[in-house]
């Protein structure tokens, strides 16, 4: 049989292969998906790549697959590992992080002002995929930036860079990372150009351009353009598009995925006029956030900690708390373990729109009380997506997204209350619709429709 795309999801431990067809029609169609184990650290991704496709063949009886494209994502081998080093944390800092989080980077460090020994040997061990390097709005403080690039060269990583710094370093900066020092440097427009002002989707862009140029020289993935021969962009980054473009058909959203190490939380939406009047600082209008301790497998003792022990056992009774806590093996197969599943997921769900959220504060001078508010504004947010395994797959995945309408205590900025529309990723193919895009937008617009059973304007 021939297709017109596969997708593959090359991830840490399964690769995923979703096949499309009749992708330039009006019925595109989603045909079925195979997967296998990664083979990346085998030395050779195109093992687990045939694998999902040898398992998606026998699935659906047929003898052999043929397609015209194959596109991926990727969070093989750890992800997109970046660090991010800016001048004030919370300007251009954290500009800089936003744009990383954006593209789908998994951020082991960010430093804000000049680089010290320990920072440097800190980045040596990490050995980041990217590096970004900001600082200073346009024609403003020059420096820090410079300094830190300076150190970065120093240390021989050759790990590309990106900068998205203060406009008036760019000549600087092609003369320290130049041809001598091995390093690849791709100049982006500044993160933070002006103050209150963030500009991060090209740098996003940038990164996701860096990522695919030099994913295929990691170890075990040397190989994938052999079979791959379109876009390759970080797993996260491919549903963060996907988000963006639901945006763009229904509006203001957030879309969670919740998996079996952390929890994933996407937004596009922008403040209400009467949030944007009193934050005290900008947000990004497209927003990730990623919650490295909420996952209901490899993290899920963590959960089962906030929650407290003795209140789940008394939750969940009869039910033998320790056994199932045992036994169970990154897919919940039993009622038990399905009951236990959702428990967790409830609680990832909850604490990741918790944090995602902003908030309001009340300061105290001598005029009296004053209500600012910081971080990200969702009380526009008129649609609640789920993806990824447990909020495709478990029973009660909508009455769980749906208790996330009733979380309105403690100041925070959320409030899409019961009028919210709860939606589902079927098919669980947000991310491959993400990458499949970047080439064929109508078609993936088509095929979310389908997926999310909801018709999109």
């Amino acid at each position: 049989m021939k297709v017109d795309v596969l997708v593959a999801e090359i991830g840490s431990t399964t690769t995923v292969v979703n096949a499309f067809h009749n992708i330039n029609s009006d019925n595109p169609i989603f045909l079925a998906q195979g997967q296998a184990p990664t083979s990346v650290l085998d030395g050779d991704v195109r093992i687990g790549l045939q694998g999902a496709i040898d398992d998606l063949c026998s699935r659906n009886h047929l003898d052999t697959l043929e397609y015209e494209e194959m596109l991926a994502t990727s969070s093989a081998a750890g992800g997109l590992k970046m660090t991010v080093h800016g001048l004030v944390y919370d300007m251009t800092a954290r500009a800089a992080k936003e744009a990383a989080l954006g593209a789908g980077a998994i951020i082991h460090d960010v430093t804000a002002g000049k680089l010290r020994r320990t920072d440097l040997a800190r980045i040596k061990e990490i050995n980041p995929n990217l590096i970004l390097i900001a600082g200073g709005v346009d024609y403003g403080e020059r420096d820090t930036a410079i300094y830190n690039a300076e150190l970065i060269r120093s240390l021989g990583l050759k790990t590309p860079v990106i900068y998205g710094g203060n406009i008036e370093n760019q000549e600087e900066m092609k003369l320290i990372f130049d041809k001598d020092s091995g390093v690849t440097l791709y100049i982006v427009e500044n993160v933070y150009p002006k103050i209150d002002d963030l500009n991060v989707e090209p740098a996003r862009r940038v990164i996701q351009q860096a990522f695919e140029e030099h994913i295929i020289h990691a170890p075990g993935m040397e190989h994938v353009r052999d079979m791959v021969n379109g876009p390759i962009i970080p797993t996260p980054g491919a549903v963060m598009e996907a988000t963006k473009l639901l945006y763009e058909c229904i509006g203001d959203l957030i879309v969670l995925d919740v998996g079996g190490a952390t929890t994933d939380l996407h937004s596009v939406t922008d403040a209400s006029d009467e949030i944007a009047r009193i934050l005290i600082s900008p947000e990004p209008k497209a927003k990730r956030t990623v919650e490295g301790d909420l996952g209901v497998f490899v993290n899920m003792r963590n959960i089962v900690n906030v929650i407290g022990k003795e209140r789940l056992a008394e939750e969940l009774a009869p039910m033998d708390l320790d056994h199932v806590m045992e036994t169970y093996k990154a897919i919940p197969k039993t009622e038990e373990e399905k009951r236990f599943v959702e428990r967790l997921t409830l609680e990832a769900v909850l604490k990741a729109v918790e944090r995602h959220a902003g908030k309001i504060r009340y300061v105290y001078g001598p005029s009296g009380r004053s209500t600012l508010a910081e971080g990200k504004d969702l009380t526009q947010v008129k649609y609640i997506v789920g993806t990824g395994g447990a909020l495709t797959r478990l029973p009660h995945r909508v009455e769980i997204m749906k208790e996330i309408t009733k979380q309105n205590a403690n100041g925070l900025l959320l409030s899409p209350g019961e009028h919210a529309k709860i939606l589902v990723d079927n098919n669980y193919i947000m991310a491959s619709l993400g990458v499949l895009s970047k080439k064929h937008k109508q078609t993936a617009i088509q095929l979310m429709e389908k997926s999310l059973d909801y018709k999109l304007v």
